[in-house]
């Protein structure tokens, strides 16, 4: 059985879901912007992406509400993509999601290190600081290089 292109027949939030952020591309641009990559040639450069892809996963993330695109600069107009509140949302499943490849896929540690800014602590379980207790937001945290980084 071929799956379609589209969930469109499936009643399903997650299959909705994938429909907007279900490929490499489009959640790496999510994971730049998080780092806080904002221009188009910066994500480029970052992520090493064709010109056409990256114009398709940025138009598509700020027509679904997750980027918008500000003018910063007049003559010529230039843009940047900023997380929205929706986009903002995404945090906890990136979080989750790193976590879990660090389990399962980074054998000699984890390469990005999420750790609570001010505290000693590092991001834990449930999205929260490990040493402290506290619940962390994405504005609350610094991603460092880990053990794993250098492979």
């Amino acid at each position: 059985m071929v799956l379609p292109r589209n969930y469109d027949s499936q009643n399903c939030s997650i299959a909705r879901s994938l429909e907007v952020v279900g490929d490499r591309w489009t959640m790496l641009v999510v994971r730049s912007a998080f780092e806080g990559v904002r221009r188009f040639d910066d994500y480029q450069d970052v992520l090493g992406i064709a010109r056409n892809v990256l114009t398709d996963r940025l138009t598509r993330l700020c027509e679904e509400g997750i980027l918008r695109r500000v003018r910063y600069q007049e003559r010529p107009d230039r843009y940047e993509y900023r997380l929205t509140r929706k986009g903002v949302e995404l945090w906890p499943t990136m979080m989750t999601l790193m976590r879990w490849g660090d389990r399962h896929y980074a054998p000699s540690g984890p390469p990005v290190v999420v750790s609570h800014l001010g505290c000693t602590g590092a991001l834990g379980e449930n999205l929260t600081c490990d040493a402290c207790g506290k619940r962390l937001q994405p504005n609350e945290v610094e991603a460092r290089p880990g053990p794993g980084a250098g492979l």
